[in-house]
């Protein structure tokens, strides 16, 4: 008799979302990957404003649509309640879930929950073991708590766009909300680091996740260029500032990336191009004369990569073990083959889909080979609401507030 699969990681845990858009729902739904019991309250009515940015929707089998497909891709493997927080009853309710939740996720404007009696600190008095997260654009306190945050302004003022682009062009952000989803992942790792905590203690946490903040940390290299010698960043486009040949070249029907990352890399790939005179050169010999003589040595790698076709220098460059690779569309990453083996495409069963399931992309963890994804779509609005308000485990069983 074969064993029963272990249960995942955070199964047990249940985490109340009250939060919006992208970076509080981006960490709910990766809790909810990893096993917790993630319930998403929304706004009577309208619910999370991401169901309405679309095009496109999710179409539902009734024929009417099911949500955009952003609200789809943050919101996967909850349950969905909506609540009136302007009512008692609604507020008495939201309380009593806190009061048998281990975690809050929310993401209101610094002090918008205080009016509602629903803040952290009111909280955590009702549940000293809860782990209460706040993510908002600018931090719970500073000159900029009381602004709102979006991802695209945080990108331009936390720096990204300073180094992102052309050198010719405009200041650029990134084709996804990094911001956004790189402060849900910060807020989820807090969270179980704080939940580890409390194993210990007993004491629940309060969390101030801020998404400059984020975007500041996620500076990474770039930072320290600037702190350690005072170097601020640039733009180069796809070049690497400290690293070269490490950028998009030309071939004859196309692009390809090449990122050689030492010098008997850059060696392989002169003698791939046919030039091994130009790894002997004395400015290229090593990768501090190859920064130093970028634009010349660009130059030259440019003249040689586009004489090539783009797939026949790809396989010499995998055969040498030089790193190069494509540049693909969103439709060709998913026909990728080492993609569709690693299965990162999901077809979550909805009977209220068209075609009885709704897509998705799995997170990228796996543990003991198991991939740490809910296979339960978004919720609809208020979809889980009886269930939820009756459940014993939040509650339901004597309605009261006590943990």
């Amino acid at each position: 008799m074969s064993n029963p699969p272990p249960s995942p990681p955070l199964h047990g845990i249940r985490v109340l979302e009250l939060a919006r858009i992208l970076a509080g729902p981006w960490c709910g739904q990766l809790l909810a990957d990893l096993g917790a019991d993630v319930v998403k309250v929304e706004r009577a009515g309208a619910g999370d404003d991401t169901r309405q940015w679309g095009p496109p929707f999710i179409a539902g089998a009734d024929g009417d649509d099911l949500g955009a497909a952003y609200f789809h891709s943050c919101n996967r493997g909850k349950r969905g309640i909506a609540v009136d927080f302007e009512t008692p009853e609604g507020r008495a309710l939201v309380r009593r879930l806190a009061a048998h939740a281990d975690v809050v996720i929310e993401n209101f404007k610094v002090g918008g929950l205080v009016r509602y009696g629903l803040d952290a600190a009111a909280l955590r008095a009702l549940n000293p073991r809860l782990v209460v997260c706040s993510i908002s654009g600018f931090g719970q306190d500073g000159p900029y708590a009381a602004r709102a945050g979006y991802d695209f302004l945080i990108q331009g003022m936390g720096g990204a766009m300073s180094v992102t682009g052309t050198p010719d062009g405009p200041p650029t952000k990134s084709g996804m909300a990094i911001a956004d989803l790189f402060t849900g992942l910060y807020a989820a790792n807090a969270i179980q680091a704080a939940l580890i905590r409390r194993a210990g203690t007993g004491e629940g946490a309060w969390i101030d996740c801020a998404l400059l903040d984020t975007q500041v940390a996620m500076l990474s290299t770039q930072a320290l260029n600037y702190l350690a010698a005072g170097r601020d960043g640039r733009r180069l486009g796809n070049a690497h500032p400290s690293i070269v040949p490490y950028d998009v070249f030309p071939a004859a029907d196309g692009h390809l990336i090449i990122a050689t990352g030492n010098d008997g890399q850059f060696r392989k790939l002169c003698e791939i191009l046919g030039a091994p005179g130009l790894a002997a050169h004395p400015d290229y010999l090593a990768n501090r004369g190859r920064v130093a003589n970028r634009d010349a040595l660009t130059a030259s790698l440019h003249a040689l990569t586009s004489a090539w076709p783009r797939d026949a220098l790809l396989a010499r460059l995998e055969a040498a073990h030089v790193p190069a690779g494509p540049i693909n569309t969103v439709a060709q990453v998913f026909a990728d083959p080492q993609v569709a083996a690693r299965g990162m495409a999901l077809a979550l069963a909805n009977p209220a889909a068209a075609g009885g399931t709704t897509p998705g992309v799995r997170s990228p963890i796996l543990i003991d080979g198991v991939a740490q994804a809910s296979p339960h779509p978004a919720p609809r609005l208020d979809e889980h609401a009886a269930e939820i308000i009756a459940d014993p485990a939040w509650g339901g069983a004597d309605g009261g507030e006590g943990a």
